[in-house]
């Protein structure tokens, strides 16, 4: 029974249900990143490098049925995809934490507590030796 009331607390706990909140909005926004890049971007960066298509690049070893085919095109269009990916996630961030600061006004830094001044220690000085 105590694993099952482990579990449960660690169900439970806010980081572990944030968390699952983030997986699942990641998910999400990564369908509309894809989409951005597939029916957005790429077809610009397909007129720009002359619709080069580059999945259909490939290296055959071998001969024959058995030859191994080294689909290097796929490679180099998937690397191509998560750098893209990877700029309109930076510069989404960006501009997120740049409209957080905006909000967030900071907080006014406490004052040092102020002593005596050098006159209050002289004369506190003074009066002790006249006490004397």
């Amino acid at each position: 029974m105590g694993f099952i009331k482990e579990f449960k607390e660690f169900a439970v706990k806010g980081n572990v249900m944030d968390m699952a909140v983030g997986v699942i909005i990641g998910g999400a926004f990564g369908k509309i990143v894809s989409s951005l890049v597939d029916d957005v971007l790429m077809p610009v960066v397909g007129m720009v490098t002359g619709n080069v298509d580059f999945t259909s690049l490939a290296f055959q070893i071998g001969d024959g049925e058995g030859a191994a085919v080294l689909k290097y095109g796929t490679f180099i269009q998937n690397v191509v995809d998560f750098v893209i990916v990877a700029f309109c996630i930076f510069l989404m961030l960006k501009g997120i934490n740049k409209l957080n600061r905006k909000k967030e006004e900071p907080a006014p830094e406490p004052e040092a507590p102020k002593g005596p001044t050098q006159e209050e220690l002289l004369a506190e000085i003074r009066d002790l030796l006249k006490n004397k």
